[in-house]
């Protein structure tokens, strides 16, 4: 602001008003900001806006900061730079000082005019010669009052008056009020002033602090801590969310990540249940087998002279000649196969089977007879069940089992001593297939020959067969109590203990002891009982040739056999199968389970 021209006149003194002061307006609410403690602006009847030395850009107070007591600015501190802050002007904007002050004698009219910018210390000339002046003297227009104890000039932002309407001095001719009883006025500066009016607050009685403490850095927010509840005013905000305008809810990167992390914990402990419910049972049962597997086999459990060969359907379609019967008698002679069950199926998925299916299946058994007297050719039926899929023999209907057993007269007729079915998958528990069995059973012993099986493996763990069909839906295993119902309708049941889905050589070898132990156990004694060898090499799921070898099936058969029934005479082991036989696999039967 330009300072006025030199030659100002005074204005006149100003007599007190015979009326009481008005009462100050109440200033406007302060902003939002934490509330910044400066030194208390003069009220004023009216005003609309910041008046001028008002700081436009009061300093913002930080969260987290102590605010400050009322700063007291000291002496000599340099005024901020800008525009000067004009006095009030009118006949009356002096005020009168309280009785016993010493006012600050007239300026001269004609005094040098103050620079725009002034900085330094502020001094107070000498007083004027004159007598003192009464209430309401103007001030000189080039000099400053000295600091009285207890008063500051304005310097700095603490010194900036409160911004809004309550800030700015007010105008006109009744704009200055008289100031409150206790209180010590300032002397009126001039117009041309580059400090602007001065204000003296009463005293504070707390000591005043830096004016500009340094904020505290707002602490960063923990990421594990429990989120804040939703403000109020939004009810759909939950733990985690931030209110919105108009409702809702925003969720925070806390709130997120704690989901995940919940999240993630859930999935380890599903996890750690299926370990502890799959995995955990499965190690105790495998480390059973491990065990089952050691020790020595007893004396005298070897060959009983009543195993058993599956044959292919090569023998009886006229592919094999003569040649290979002699050549077949030569390998079994001076082994303990007593029974050969050739394939003569398979079954229709009605129960029928075509004759033309097994054309030299009578001169296949004359010629073994002149080969080999006193073994028996069974007939080897089977066909697949409709178990895990429409397609296939169905046991449930009465039509199925009838023709099944009329197929069987007629294979008898063609002179094979035994009728040898397998029929899978079959689920435990089958009762169709119970009644089928009664039924050829009758015409077996009619016929004078016998009714065999190949039976599934046993439970190696209570109610596997039911966990096991639940999670796959395949039923590979019986209970050994429906062993036991198969084992007393037949003659022979030889149980297909391969593709048993064991890793390990020791492994297999003591599931095979162990099956060989539940078999017997339920199988009666007129009812010749056979184990299976696995006489093939693949690998897949299920069959490792690594692992289920004849030796390894050969030992677990003896120790089973000697912990449960040693001395049991129709027990036997089945070969599985002629045609992918190795030369070790007969070498390893001959001299471990034949033992000649």
């Amino acid at each position: 602001m330009k300072p006025p021209p030199n030659g100002t006149p005074d204005p006149p003194p100003r007599t007190p008003p015979t009326t009481p002061p008005p009462e100050p307006a109440e200033a406007s609410p302060p902003a939002p900001e934490p509330e910044r403690r400066t030194a208390p602006a003069p009220a004023a009847d009216s005003g609309t806006g910041p008046g001028p030395g008002a700081d436009p850009y009061p300093a913002p107070q930080r969260h987290g900061a102590v605010p400050a007591a009322d700063p007291v600015e000291k002496p000599n501190a340099t005024p901020p730079p800008g525009p000067a802050a004009a006095p009030a002007s009118g006949p009356d904007a002096a005020s009168d000082p309280p009785p016993g002050s010493v006012p600050e004698p007239n300026a001269a009219p004609d005094s040098a005019p103050a620079s725009d910018s002034a900085a330094g210390p502020v001094t107070t000339p000498a007083p004027d010669p004159d007598p003192a002046p009464g209430p309401g003297s103007a001030p000189a227009a080039d000099s400053a009052p000295a600091a009285e104890p207890g008063t500051a000039p304005a310097s700095g932002p603490a010194a900036a008056p409160a911004s809004g309407p309550a800030a700015a001095p007010a105008s006109g001719p009744d704009a200055a009020s008289d100031p409150p009883p206790g209180s010590v006025p300032e002397p009126n500066a001039a117009s041309d002033s580059a400090a602007g009016p001065v204000t003296t607050p009463a005293p504070d009685p707390d000591p005043a602090p830096d004016p500009d403490p340094a904020p505290d850095p707002d602490p960063a927010p923990d990421p594990d801590s429990a989120p804040d509840p939703a403000p109020d005013g939004d009810p759909d905000a939950g733990p985690g969310q931030e209110a919105m305008p108009g409702g809702g809810g925003r969720q925070r990167a806390g709130g997120a990540a704690g989901g995940r992390r919940r999240w993630g914990r859930w999935v380890r402990r599903g996890v750690f249940a299926l370990v502890l419910v799959l995995v955990v049972p499965l190690l105790v049962a495998e480390a059973a087998l491990r065990v089952n597997y050691t020790g020595d086999p007893a004396d005298g459990t070897y060959t009983r002279g009543q195993d058993a060969i599956w044959l292919g359907h090569a023998w009886v379609d006229g592919r094999k000649s003569a040649a290979d019967v002699a050549a077949l008698a030569e390998q079994l002679r001076p082994t303990g196969i007593h029974d050969l069950y050739v394939h003569t199926g398979p079954l229709e998925h009605d129960g029928t089977l075509p004759k033309a299916v097994y054309p030299k299946a009578s001169w296949f058994i004359a010629a073994v007879h002149r080969e080999l007297p006193g073994v028996r050719v069974q007939a080897w039926l089977g066909d697949v069940l409709a178990t895990e899929s429409p397609d296939g023999l169905r046991l449930e209907r009465a039509r199925t089992r009838t023709a099944v057993v009329a197929s069987t007269r007629e294979v008898l007729a063609a002179g094979f001593q035994g009728a040898h079915f397998d029929l899978e998958p079959l689920p435990s528990g089958d009762r169709d297939y119970l009644a089928l069995l009664d039924d050829l059973r009758a015409v077996t012993r009619v016929h004078g020959a016998l009714l065999s099986v190949a039976a599934h493996q046993i439970d190696p763990l209570p109610s596997f067969h039911s966990v096991w069909k639940t999670l796959t839906h395949h039923p590979k295993w019986w209970s050994q109590a429906y062993f036991g119902e198969v084992a007393r309708r037949v003659d022979q049941i030889a149980v297909m203990s391969y593709d048993t889905m064991q890793p390990l050589q020791s492994l297999y070898g003591g599931y095979v002891a162990q099956q060989t132990s539940l078999a017997l156990e339920v199988t009666p004694p007129a009812t010749q009982l056979l184990m299976g060898l696995p006489f093939y090499h693949e690998n897949r799921f299920g069959h490792w040739a690594h692992a289920e070898t004849v030796p390894a099936a050969v030992r677990g058969v003896r120790l089973g056999l000697s912990r449960t029934d040693a001395g049991r005479a129709r027990f036997g082991v089945a070969l599985y199968v002629d045609f992918a036989a190795t030369e070790a696999d007969w070498t390893a039967y001959r001299e471990d389970w034949v033992h000649r």
